[in-house]
């Protein structure tokens, strides 16, 4: 194929996008990237009975925090506008009348009534095939079955109608998946399917094989659950006459729950405590809230090389990738067939890479956010410190709070178990004794702190296993935190022997 790749991430607004479809974006946007080609955005609005108030707008700031734009599209223009298919109804129906004149479609005016029966009576029969097909269509009330003049009067007197596609009655579809491979469906199993729908707009099948015709898609890559339409797409290439630039198809593996065990929804991610849609969304009709990776504390980076991994790997033991280096590396031949299995852990596992390969001070930025809503505000190359600190412990910068709480508040409880097991004994003793001891140190560094308590151990035989938990208790609340020194040079001597003094008078 020598034109210029094109491909497009064609989303329908019925809600927000779940990660699986930002997944086929990034799978699209790396694969134009990859080959110097374009990325589209088209928006396919043509069920207006799904549409949902602010979903386009969500798939579009979806797509921007992740940093993989489209370069021609919806909110963008180019050549081919409008890419949005309410916007383009006059397009479609002359090539649904043109599949008519062609004998390759057909009028079809049954009532919804009619078409109920038609189902309950061949679920009755227990038929093979249940829906509205090649072997029911001729006593059913279409253009097939009717004469012409009866056909032309249902036509002038404004009769509601949809037009279906003739499938042909057993012929043997061929395709070539670049995922799946060889693909082949025989048309006795299928259905007429509709194609232009009595509300006047087209279905997705018609739509979306025009539009790419139009926009001169040369690769469609979407999701699993288009597999069975691909005969029917095929067809249609052909009855347009436009096989010689008929695109070439992927079809990328589903995204599954963490067991294994069918496909990831939104449930699986309420149910697990993890997000599924990459911004955090409010239901406009319930107003109920979906949590977002964004809002969850996820680096669009990691997000994006989570979400890549998800079906598809480079073919060597790398995992961190920019958006530049997936791009080079990416390929559909090394797309999985099967499913790939979601892990929450693993998605938190690159959150801790890119933290961790963030500088400090961009990450003491961040933090100090958190600081000043909770009403603190700190030095900043103290917050510096104390970021360079912990970093390593969290996978979110808003965590560095859970694990540094007590460089910037004292401890207002203790934990109860470590008190139980920690704080007995002569232990009140040898932390007074200590106490005394650091308020004498001159200079109060982690290295003088250390040498106190090794020099009071050896000194009166004390335990130092009870002193150093205790005393990290006194000073953070419970028994988490980074090195005990480090802890008590960074808040002080005065601030050290404050909270040990608390402690005792609290503890006994």
């Amino acid at each position: 194929m020598n034109r210029r790749i094109r491909v497009r991430f064609a989303p329908s607004p019925t809600g927000p996008l779940h990660i699986g479809g930002v997944r086929t974006a990034i799978y699209n946007y790396l694969f134009a990237k990859k080959h110097g080609g374009d990325f589209l955005l088209r928006i396919e609005d043509t069920d207006q009975g799904r549409f949902v108030p602010g979903a386009e707008e969500y798939i579009i700031e979806s797509l921007k925090w992740a940093g993989i734009m489209p370069n021609e599209g919806v909110g963008i223009g180019g050549p081919h506008a409008p890419y949005r298919q309410s916007e383009r109804k006059a397009v479609y129906r002359g090539f649904a009348e043109q599949l008519i004149s062609d004998g390759k479609a057909y009028y079809a005016f049954d009532t919804a009534e009619e078409l109920e029966n038609l189902r309950k009576e061949l679920e009755e029969a227990k038929a093979s095939n249940t829906s509205y097909s090649h072997q029911v269509r001729n006593r059913m009330k279409n253009s097939i079955s009717l004469p012409a003049d009866e056909v032309k009067k249902l036509l002038e007197a404004g009769t509601p109608f949809v037009i279906r596609i003739k499938m042909p009655e057993n012929e043997i579809v061929k395709a070539n998946d670049l995922v799946r491979g060889h693909v082949e469906v025989n048309t006795a199993t299928l259905d007429d399917k509709v194609l232009f729908k009595s509300d006047g707009l087209p279905t997705y099948h018609l739509a979306n094989i025009v539009d790419d015709h139009l926009m001169e898609i040369t690769h469609v890559i979407r999701g699993e659950e288009w597999l069975p339409s691909l005969p029917l797409h095929i067809l249609l290439y052909r009855y347009l006459n436009w096989e010689d630039t008929m695109p070439e198809f992927a079809h990328l593996p589903l995204l599954l729950k963490p067991d294994g065990k069918g496909k990831l929804s939104k449930r699986d991610g309420d149910k697990l405590g993890f997000p599924v849609f990459p911004l955090q969304w409010k239901d406009p009709k319930s107003g109920e809230i979906s949590s977002g990776y964004r809002e969850s504390g996820y680096f669009p980076e990691a997000f994006i090389n989570m979400l890549a991994f998800l079906g598809w790997n480079p073919g060597t033991e790398q995992e961190l990738f920019s958006l530049d280096d997936l791009a080079e590396h990416f390929s559909l031949e090394h797309v999985h067939k099967a499913g790939a299995r979601f892990d929450f852990e693993k998605a938190k596992w690159f959150n801790h890479q890119y933290l961790m390969s963030r500088g400090n001070d961009e990450l003491a930025v961040e933090f100090d956010k958190i600081l000043k809503q909770k009403g603190i505000t700190a030095n900043f190359d103290y917050v510096l410190k104390i970021v360079s600190t912990v970093k390593e412990r969290v996978n979110f910068v808003h965590e560095i709070w859970q694990q540094a709480s007590f460089f910037f508040v004292a401890p207002d409880s203790y934990d109860p178990e470590v008190v139980k097991k920690r704080w007995k004994d002569d232990v009140p003793l040898w932390i007074t004794e200590v106490k005394k001891a650091l308020e004498k140190l001159e200079y109060f560094t982690a290295a003088s702190f250390k040498d106190t308590i090794h020099h009071y151990v050896e000194e009166k035989q004390a335990n130092m296993g009870s002193i150093m938990n205790c005393l990290r208790l006194s000073l953070v609340g419970g028994s988490f935190g980074p090195d005990l020194p480090v802890i008590a040079e960074l808040i002080g001597k005065e601030e050290v022997v404050a909270r040990i003094e608390t402690a005792l008078q609290k503890l006994g």
